[in-house]
């Protein structure tokens, strides 16, 4: 498979709007953002509301006109009212409609021609499909050297820990780009606090549940793939990522998990 770079997503997004078919589920998009208006009105124009069901904007409290620019082109917007990844995926599941969802950043970090590529791997079966930035000739544009050294280091303590002899290797398992079942997170456990909320009074901060879901997927049988996706540089903003903080969280998560026993996913 050709890797989705940056000069491919204006043909990619045109393109695969002449290839929409009916799937057999429900879809939709979770646009994520914060104080991402610029990347909004650059990158969602790629976006065909066709690929999906749903579009819905999860926005934590914007403050750049993001919320007001979506709405103003007809998107679903929902604002998060308890602060943190989490609390904004526990009060935003209810409204989503999709059978699947699929996780996009408008951010420039995430290629629209993705989108109709990772619900193609579903509609195979497949129950999670991550848009990889390090499998075959796939690259981040985005990375300095210390995100490409904890992405590196996560990826090979993943699958170090984690992967079944005999297994596929997990490229990325902290990308945020990906398609899944709206189900998983509850099959797999993240909308629990257990994993969660002692580690984040530790390090005083909040995380995501998107590396979790990585390595419980790794671990429980659940059906899973990537496919490759450049990752090109940001579009305005600026980066949200605390590198150290929830590094801490996720390299502890990561070996604590690695000591639980293996279960099979419901």
């Amino acid at each position: 498979m050709i890797p989705l770079t940056e000069s491919r997503m204006t043909a990619l997004s045109s393109t695969a709007g002449e290839q929409i078919r009916r799937r057999g589920f429900r879809t939709t998009l979770l646009v994520m953002t914060l104080n991402e208006v610029e990347g909004m009105r650059q990158i969602m124009p790629h976006v065909e509301r066709d690929w999906v069901d749903q579009i819905l904007v999860l926005d934590g409290g914007s403050t750049d006109g993001t919320v007001e620019w979506a709405k103003e082109q007809g998107y679903d917007v929902y604002v998060q009212k308890a602060p943190g990844f989490r609390s904004a995926y526990l009060e935003v599941w209810p409204r989503i409609q999709g059978d699947v969802v699929v996780y996009f950043t408008p951010d420039g970090n995430s290629i629209p021609g993705a989108i109709p590529q990772l619900l193609d791997k579903v509609e195979e079966g497949y129950e999670l499909v991550i848009a990889s930035r390090y499998l075959g000739g796939a690259h981040s544009d985005d990375d300095d050297p210390v995100t490409a050294f904890g992405n590196w280091m996560f990826r090979t303590l993943t699958n170090l820990l984690l992967r079944k002899n005999g297994s596929a290797r997990m490229t990325d398992p902290l990308v945020m780009l990906r398609a899944l079942r709206k189900d998983l997170p509850q099959r797999l456990g993240l909308d629990r606090p257990e994993p969660f909320e002692r580690l984040e009074k530790f390090f005083k901060t909040r995380v995501d549940w998107i590396p979790l879901m990585s390595w419980r997927a790794l671990k429980s049988g659940v059906r899973w793939c990537e496919i490759p996706a450049d990752e090109p540089a940001r579009v305005g903003g600026e980066r949200k990522l605390k590198v150290f903080q929830w590094g801490a969280v996720y390299l502890t998560q990561l070996l604590i998990e690695s000591t639980r026993r293996r279960q099979t996913c419901c």
